[in-house]
């Protein structure tokens, strides 16, 4: 079966209906039956989005992203400082 990606609104969507569903006495089985999507899958998804709005979850994902940019950022400049401080040296 091919994998399928959920933005995080889609997910969002998703546990707000899973939760009516679990307050009816479903089984996290059958609301994972119904959604196409493993246990495991809906527990991440739970600890990861649970208690999120909407515009908190863009905004989450932003600053991961923004978070990740910047520590491209760092590295590339420790290296860069490590190559200037051994040329300095001159240990090359």
């Amino acid at each position: 079966m091919p994998r399928k990606r959920h933005t995080a609104e889609q997910i969002i969507g998703l546990l707000r209906q899973a939760e009516v569903e679990l307050a009816q006495g479903r089984t996290v089985g059958e609301i994972c039956r119904r959604l196409e999507v493993s246990e495991a899958t809906f527990h991440r998804w739970r600890t990861e989005y649970g208690g999120l709005k909407v515009d908190q979850a863009r905004r989450l994902k932003d600053l991961e992203r923004e978070n990740a940019r910047l520590k491209r950022a760092v590295a590339e400049l420790t290296l860069d400082k490590l190559i200037l401080k051994e040329a300095a040296e001159g240990n090359f």
